[in-house]
């Protein structure tokens, strides 16, 4: 192995595709996740069940892949943001602990994953991420970041009476001001990644919603079968179109 491979991490290069995929994973785990656990009546219950079910089967599989694969990598993003819609919504609903309490629990245990990883690791930098050890910090950090995500969206949008499209809006603004603070500040590279990270996740969720929801409600009634296969297809033609490589270490 020469030092080229012993550097790259097993993660994507952070480039403008990263982003464009990250967003359309993320709103396909909300129409997907609201496909089976409401289009299918299985409930969020079990639609959490046979997500976590797949996440731990994607992730078992990349960490045991031995170097970055992007197919394996972004099968992995959709299983951590499906199982965290239908965890969201489980626990936002069926536990009966509302959008600000289940947003409160999630945020608690991001932070706590964080300074958990950055405590045993010394890094929480992606380009780290080169070790069975440091990957799964790395997903479990991202599965509370996805489960987050859908319980901000989802408080933003009804709670605050903003809809889907109000919404998308303050979730967008608040990405173009971590991407100008990453362009035109000195502030860490790696907690705007994070920021940005969480922040595409509610971003994706109310575009999501604002695509299945009812037209009484704010969304434009799509299939929410037919709208996850197009964002399905839409993240295979990026992959295919932009050639992902691994993120490298600086040394």
């Amino acid at each position: 192995m020469n030092t080229s491979e012993r550097t790259a991490a097993k993660v994507p290069e952070i480039t403008i595709a990263f982003w464009l995929i990250k967003i359309a994973a993320t709103t396909l785990g909300e129409t997907g996740g609201d496909a089976v656990s409401m289009s299918m009546n299985l409930g969020y219950l079990v639609g959490t069940a046979i997500f976590a079910v797949f996440c731990a089967a994607a992730v078992y599989v990349q960490i045991r892949t031995a170097r970055f694969h992007p197919l394996v990598y972004w099968i992995t993003i959709i299983a951590t943001t499906t199982v965290g819609t239908t965890l969201a919504d489980f626990a936002d609903r069926s536990l009966g602990i509302g959008y600000a309490g289940g947003a409160t629990l999630l945020l608690v245990l991001l932070l706590c994953s964080l300074y958990v990883w950055h405590r045993r690791l010394g890094s929480v930098a992606v380009q780290t991420v080169q070790s069975p050890r440091a990957e799964m910090h790395y997903w479990l950090t991202i599965i509370f970041s996805q489960t987050l995500g859908t319980a901000l969206g989802d408080w933003v949008a009804d709670s605050a009476d903003l809809g889907y499209t109000g919404a998308a809006i303050v979730f967008g603004v608040m990405l173009a001001l971590v991407a100008a603070a990453y362009y035109g500040t000195r502030l860490s590279r790696t907690w705007l990644f994070w920021g940005a990270f969480i922040l595409t996740r509610p971003f994706g969720a109310v575009v999501g919603d604002f695509l299945d929801k009812p037209l009484d409600a704010g969304g434009l009634a799509l299939s929410r079968f037919a709208a996850s296969a197009a964002l399905l297809g839409f993240i295979a033609v990026c992959l295919l179109l932009f050639r992902q490589r691994p993120a490298r270490s600086a040394h």
